[in-house]
């Protein structure tokens, strides 16, 4: 190995052509980035959103709303799923573990009961919110609503 077969290992570089090198490289003097402005100096760095001067779209469109923090996410579920269920399963009591095993529910998801659809049979359940109705509709025949 010799100074003068010295070359960077395959795949190291990425560019076909150096830039700034010289006249005779064909891209020194501007090295490819045009004639002054910001581009051309070196340090320069374009901040997320720019455009130009234009107003950027994230202050251009309006802000609106509210997002309340202490938010409960339940994932409803109906009673006329629940009957069906409890048919397919052929039991009288449906809890978490029914519903995520069916996949209604995720694991660590909180399930409310709605009343949605007509129980047929009496059923017991164990949910984490029962909506009034839906209570009510279990109690009348003759099931139990459960909050964990």
């Amino acid at each position: 190995m010799e100074l003068y077969n010295l070359q960077p290992a395959e795949g190291a570089t990425h560019n076909s052509k150096r830039v700034g090198r010289g006249y005779g490289s064909g891209k020194g003097r501007t090295a490819t980035r045009g004639h002054k402005g910001a581009k051309a100096r070196s340090g320069y760095k374009k901040k997320i959103g720019f455009e130009g001067g234009q107003m950027p779209l994230q202050r251009r469109v309006p802000k609106f709303g509210f997002k309340n923090i202490n938010r409960v996410e339940y994932k409803g579920i109906n009673l006329d799923v629940i009957q069906e269920l409890a048919n397919k399963l052929s039991v009288s009591k449906i809890g978490i573990a029914e519903f995520i095993n069916a996949g209604l529910a995720k694991k660590g998801q909180l399930v409310k009961v709605l009343a949605n659809g007509e129980l047929t049979s009496k059923v017991d359940v164990e949910a984490n919110a029962f909506s009034a109705k839906a209570e009510t509709a279990i109690k009348e025949k003759g099931g139990n609503a459960v909050k964990l």
